[in-house]
């Protein structure tokens, strides 16, 4: 009954997304944003934000053959592809992307749940750890440039940045003592708290999360390269405008398009638009040119969720006719 249940919701997700883009966006905006990429320029950038989750995957894909399971790089690039448009439409549902891919690698491909959410969680914070690493950089280099941002605006960026910042470092403090994050925090609220299904997630991604190992720095340095291909998609985009950037510059647009991520609104709407309007400013760039360059990239991005929401209703379907299949034959 519980897989039921959770492939008519993984299949109801896809359907909810599929009505609501068409709603909040509206078919001519969806069109427009395939239309922006049919010269050089949005396709350059389109096939670097492609190469950036071909990238993510290859890190997925790495995390996986280091647990013992070496499946098909296309195999999972659906999977993966149905997790970022999960992310990207739906980010307030925490690690919804992430839970989704683990439930149909142990559906699909007979991986334990343990062992797939351990998977997509190294994955994850990995990921979010460079973005740290790239925020800090960034917002550094722009308020040395320009000073520090009105009273109200400061308090925000610092107090979302030094909350993130805090909760990584807690994850890697506990990890690499072999010290359960999960009990520490459980204790605050039920000092009770007893061993289960999550602190046996908890010790497979423990097991992954080993700094001596190149395994570890294979994994950095995958999550790197996707960020430095973000990197050169911002630094392509403001030269398709007109602009040029050096390094540091550059490096500061994108540590505010990765700021806006961390702020859970879909396809995040408005949100990256203020940081960028922000930096461009600041950067003496002009202010008009950040909705645009936020619509560019909100378009690439788009595109590549639109693929996976198909992806999610397929997944979705075809797993919800096997599972009627297995219950038929019990």
């Amino acid at each position: 009954m519980k897989k039921f249940l959770l492939f008519l919701v993984s299949l109801l997700i896809g359907v909810i997304l599929f009505i609501w883009i068409i709603q909040r966006i509206g078919l001519e905006e969806i069109k427009l944003a395939f239309f922006t990429f049919s010269g050089p320029d949005g396709l350059a950038i389109l096939g670097l934000t492609l190469l950036m989750l071909i990238v993510g995957n290859w890190r997925w894909k790495e995390i996986l053959k280091n647990q013992g399971n070496n499946l098909s790089f296309l195999s999972l690039f659906r999977l993966y592809l149905a997790g970022f448009s999960i992310l990207f439409f739906a980010p307030m549902i925490i690690f919804g992307g992430e839970t989704f891919r683990a439930y149909l690698l142990k559906e699909k491909y007979s991986i334990p749940w343990n062992k797939g959410m351990a998977s997509v969680i190294v994955d994850r914070v990995i990921e979010l750890t460079i973005y740290i690493l790239i925020i800090l950089t960034g917002v550094i280099f722009l308020f040395s440039y320009r000073g520090l941002p009105p009273g109200y605006l400061a308090m925000i960026l610092g107090g979302t940045i030094t909350f993130f910042t805090v909760m990584i470092g807690l994850f890697y403090f506990k990890s690499f003592k072999k010290q359960s994050v999960f009990k520490f925090f459980g204790k605050l609220f039920n000092p009770k708290v007893d061993d289960g299904e999550p602190f046996e997630v908890e010790k497979e991604f423990i097991k992954l999360l080993k700094p001596k190992k190149a395994f570890f720095w294979k994994i950095v340095g995958l999550s790197c390269l996707k960020c430095g291909l973000a990197l050169a998609r911002v630094w392509f985009l403001i030269v398709f405008l007109g602009k040029a950037l050096g390094f540091l510059p550059a490096l500061s647009v994108l540590s505010f398009s990765y700021l806006s991520i961390l702020v859970p609104i879909p396809m995040a709407l408005g949100t990256h638009e203020a940081f960028q309007t922000l930096t461009f400013n600041g950067l003496g760039l002009g202010a008009s040119f950040a909705p645009v360059f936020t619509m560019v990239i909100r378009g690439a991005e788009l595109t590549l969720a639109l693929i996976g929401v198909f992806i999610l209703f397929r997944l979705g379907t075809g797993l919800l006719g096997t599972i009627l299949f297995r219950k038929s034959e019990s």
